[in-house]
C-alpha cells in the first residue's frame, strides 16, 4: 500500500498516486482530498522507499509503521510534537529501541509520526499490502521408490 503514497517536496502532507501520465502524475492529498499534477521536475519519494537508520541496518517505514501500529493500538501517536526533543527521542526509542540517535533527527521524527497519523486518518493501515507475493513452491511430495 506504502507503494501509492507519495511524498512531495516543498508540499505538506502525503499524496495519493492516481495516475499517471507522460511526464507527470495525479495525485491526490490525502488532507482535502484536492487532485493536482505533480511534474517530473519535483521530488517525488514513496513512502515504500523511505527507511529508518539503524544501528544496525535500515528498516524500512512499512515496518516502523507497523511497530507504531502495535504500540498504539491501531490509533493515532497522541504525543505532543511541540514537547520538545528529549520526548520525541525517548517516545521513537520505545518503539525502535535501535535507531541511529546520531542520523535520526527530532524533525525527522516530527515527520514519521505526521504521517503516522495521517494515514490512520484515512484508514490506512496495511502498509505492506503491495509488496510482491513469494511465489508458490510446489507442494506435492514426489513419491520415493
Amino acid at each position: 500500500m506504502l507503494k501509492e503514497i507519495l511524498s512531495i517536496s516543498g508540499k505538506s502532507g502525503l499524496f495519493k498516486l492516481i495516475s499517471q501520465g507522460k511526464n507527470m502524475l495525479i495525485v491526490e492529498s490525502l488532507i482535502d482530498k484536492k487532485r493536482q499534477p505533480t511534474y517530473a521536475h519535483e521530488k517525488v519519494v514513496s513512502l515504500a522507499d523511505v527507511a529508518i537508520f539503524t544501528e544496525d541496518e535500515e528498516k524500512p517505514l512499512a515496518d516502523v509503521f507497523g511497530l507504531l501500529l502495535d504500540k498504539e493500538d491501531g490509533k493515532k501517536v497522541c504525543i505532543d510534537l511541540k514537547a520538545g526533543n528529549d520526548v520525541l527521542r525517548s517516545y521513537f526509542a520505545e518503539v525502535l529501541p535501535n535507531y541511529d540517535r546520531e542520523r535520526v533527527y527530532p524533525t525527522d521524527i516530527k515527520k514519521l509520526i505526521n504521517w503516522y497519523n495521517l494515514l490512520i486518518d484515512n484508514g490506512i493501515t496495511e502498509f505492506k499490502g503491495n509488496e510482491e507475493p513469494e511465489p508458490e513452491t510446489n507442494s506435492k511430495e514426489t513419491k520415493e521408490e
